[in-house]
């Protein structure tokens, strides 16, 4: 009986993650959390689907168009998961009363959005937050930048600028020229600046919030502010005059700057931008874009920004927040279009190989050893020639091939090859001493030998 085949393929903006592109994935999501974690911020996950209404409004115009949305088999009005910081206003509205505050959480979770794809942006892609909910206090601020940047070192990137800005400082603009119920139309205005000009800007802004055109010229003047951070600050207190709000967001913005330096932030990655607006209609102060001094016009790939009004939606307990989230995939689109990622298709740095069949158990105790003495080792399957092994090791990125044959096992030697130097060294091996072999490759590979719990060598 003849069947058709269903054509294998992946919807648009969707796709699959080769072991090559999930490895490197993988790493920054660990250095994530190890970063997260070094900071106090534990873990938490919430549903893929929330109530339509748990969504719906949280974000922008644009968000709520790009919502992935429908009725289940109960018929409840549901929707799929556009970010993870609207979740966790809801899981805070919930939960609070056990987790008590100030709350600090991270989570590493995919989220969908039915948006126009591009490189670096696809319709399902990973997050990697991080929250403070329950402090108003500028210390939070702080470390959220302090956090950035030291996530950016550990992933060992150098070159790259925090853009910091507080939408207090617009707002006291606007009410200055009696703008303020315009806010929201602003900024979506205001947010496209890096991408249409000023121009198209200032027309969008006449056009859609009804400035005239001194107004509209007011506020980008303000948003071209450029320089040191105590420039633009200078600049900025002429441009807002003695506007309260406009103050107070000014000195938010100080004591953000002198306080990440202070723990531990490089002053040349700071600064402060007022032309960032974060198209998302919930921040309410501090917000901050992080770009990549080698590839800027990828986007920011660490955004995020104070949110204190968001979880009043689903509680009268006041919840302010702040946070930001890596952009993970744009991040490794950049980081590949860079040549910054390794080339490899396997997570385990040495192949141990085998070409003497009756020597199987020798094989597998030896790889087992060295994953005891805490190495990353994957042992070929079949006895084939070494040729064909060592092509293998080559293909998928091995750094390290153990190899031993008859007249090795007999002598009580193996042959340690560095694949990428191409060199060979040969030590001692016995089963109940694998510590000298284990230590020789950990130089090659630059790492120090870490047992695991269970140490004790396996020997016959």
């Amino acid at each position: 009986m003849n069947r058709s085949l269903i054509t294998p393929r992946t919807l648009k903006g969707f796709r699959d993650y080769l072991p090559a592109a999930m490895i490197p994935r993988e790493r920054l999501m660990q250095t994530a959390r190890e970063t997260f974690r070094r900071f106090g911020f534990a873990p938490i996950d919430t549903p893929a689907l929330e109530y339509l209404e748990v969504l719906s409004g949280k974000g922008s115009d644009e968000t709520d168009r790009q919502l992935y949305r429908f009725t289940d088999n109960g018929g409840r009005e549901v929707g799929m998961r556009f970010d993870l910081t609207v979740p966790l206003a809801r899981f805070a509205a919930q939960h609070i009363g056990s987790l008590r505050t100030p709350f600090k959480r991270y989570h590493i979770a995919p989220v969908w959005r039915g948006e126009n794809t591009q490189a670096g942006r696809y319709r399902e892609f990973v997050q990697c937050d991080f929250d403070t909910i329950g402090t108003e206090s500028v210390m939070a601020d702080i470390e959220m930048v302090v956090v950035i940047d030291a996530l950016m070192s550990a992933i060992g990137i150098e070159r790259f600028k925090i853009r910091i800005n507080n939408r207090q400082v617009l707002s006291g603009l606007l009410e200055g020229l009696g703008l303020q119920d315009q806010t929201v139309a602003i900024l979506r205005s205001l947010d496209k600046l890096p991408k249409i000009g000023q121009q198209a800007a200032a027309e969008e802004m006449i056009a859609t919030a009804g400035v005239t055109a001194d107004q509209a010229d007011a506020v980008l003047r303000l948003a071209e502010c450029t320089g040191t951070p105590a420039a633009v600050l200078a600049a900025l207190s002429d441009l807002t005059g003695d506007n309260a709000t406009a103050a107070a967001g000014i000195e938010r913005l100080n004591q953000i700057i002198s306080g990440a330096i202070a723990g531990g932030a490089r002053a040349e990655r700071l600064q402060i931008d007022v032309s960032i607006a974060r198209g998302l209609d919930y921040y309410t102060g501090v917000i901050v874009e992080t770009f990549l001094d080698d590839l800027p016009q990828i986007g920011s790939v660490c955004s995020g920004g104070r949110y204190d009004n968001l979880a009043e939606m689903f509680t009268k307990q006041h919840l302010p927040g702040i946070g930001a989230s890596l952009g993970l995939d744009r991040l490794l689109t950049a980081m590949q279009q860079l040549e910054w990622l390794p080339q490899v298709a396997t997570p385990a740095a040495v192949l141990v190989t085998w070409f003497d069949a009756s020597r199987r158990d020798d094989y597998l105790m030896l790889a087992a050893n060295l994953r005891r003495l805490g190495l990353d080792v994957e042992l070929y399957p079949e006895p084939k020639k070494l040729g064909v092994q060592l092509k293998y090791a080559d293909e998928r990125g091995f750094e390290v091939a153990v190899v031993a044959g008859d007249q090795e096992w007999q002598a009580g030697k193996v042959q340690v090859k560095d694949l990428k130097r191409k060199i060979a060294i040969t030590t001692d091996y016995q089963h109940d001493r694998p510590a000298e072999l284990a230590a020789v490759i950990s130089r090659i590979l630059g790492e120090a030998v870490q047992p695991s719990i269970a140490s004790e060598p396996v020997s016959s």
